[in-house]
């Protein structure tokens, strides 16, 4: 931690993110979103809730998940 007397108040904070680490954030939160998705998607279909599920995944398709036969399917391109 900096002493007080150490910090420049008209510093402007952190260090701007590189565009590596930018890139990697972003696929991670890609990432999650995805896998919250499925855990929506899986829910609803356990709850039997397939209508609702199809409308969610067919409004979500970056997610990359379809309902077949009342199931959680990832899509095939």
């Amino acid at each position: 931690m900096k002493q007080i007397s150490d910090i420049n108040p008209l510093e402007l904070g952190r260090e701007p993110l590189s565009e590596k680490a930018r890139e990697k954030l972003r696929r991670e939160r890609i990432q999650q979103e995805k896998e919250n998705g499925y855990q929506l998607l899986a829910e609803l279909c356990y709850l039997g809730e397939y209508d609702a599920a199809k409308q969610l995944a067919n409004r979500n398709q970056k997610w990359g998940y379809e309902i077949v036969d009342g199931a959680v399917m990832e899509m095939i391109d």
